[in-house]
């Protein structure tokens, strides 16, 4: 089956500096590749780069017919915008002309709460927000999906259920995956392969083959001049070239 994603010698530079060198990876049909690596490694700007948003050097080829959703860190949206998810999520769904019938399978298969769709968006709470992103990216009927931590900030149940909704996806619509994720705990039971990244690629491979405590001292080795901040549990990345 052919590959839904070639990278390959993919480097990108922004304001002068090196933020991604020489790295390759492949996605396939239904795959979950997991993003891993320090604050500043790279990561946000390697999703932004596949989204075309960055130049960059190499090659990025994406499969035919790929249809690209994409879930971005959580935004803070204005607790006064006088929109209610409902609004939202019916907006999307009018522009991409899909019928109530579809809408409503969407909010179903990503479990919002009904007495979520009447709540102003500020409102939610940063699980519904989060599945809230989900559902109006689903509803643009995508087969890859990138995701920027989507569980960034949550509380553990909360990013449970995210994570279950993500494996769910992947297995029963065949969504392929790139997810950039801080917590290295739960990348096996999210994730086929897992990319360790520190501005280059440091490991490339099955999660349980790859991270190892010897790969963990080596991607966060003082000598690629990060610093291990032990984000295992939801540190959040604010770094411009996270």
């Amino acid at each position: 089956m052919p590959k839904i994603l070639t990278v390959r010698d993919l480097s990108v530079s922004l304001e002068n500096q090196d933020v991604i060198k020489n790295v390759n990876f492949d996605l396939e049909p239904g795959e979950s590749l997991a993003v891993v690596g320090p604050n500043g490694s790279g990561k946000t700007v390697l999703l932004k780069t596949l989204l075309g948003l960055y130049p960059y050097q190499g090659t990025i080829a994406w499969g035919t017919k790929v249809r690209l959703g994409y879930v971005p860190q959580k935004i803070d949206a204005d607790r006064h915008l006088p929109i209610n998810l409902q609004n939202l999520l019916e907006a999307k769904a009018d522009i991409q002309k899909l019928s109530r019938k579809q809408l409503d399978a969407t909010i179903e298969a990503v479990g919002l709460l009904p007495e979520s769709l009447k709540t102003p968006i500020g409102h939610l709470s940063g699980g519904q927000f989060q599945k809230a992103l989900i559902a109006f990216a689903l509803l643009g009927d995508p087969n890859v999906i990138l995701f920027d931590e989507p569980t960034a900030s949550l509380d553990e149940l909360s990013e449970e259920h995210v994570y279950d909704l993500l494996n769910d996806l992947r297995k029963t619509r065949g969504i392929s995956i790139i997810l950039v994720s801080h917590d290295v705990s739960l990348i096996p039971h999210i994730a086929n392969t897992v990319l360790c990244l520190n501005k280059t690629a440091v490991c490339y491979g099955p999660p349980k083959e790859v991270l190892t405590q010897a790969m963990f001292e080596k991607l966060y080795s003082p000598s690629h001049k990060h610093v291990h901040h032990a984000h295992v549990h939801h540190a959040h990345d604010h770094n411009l070239y996270g």
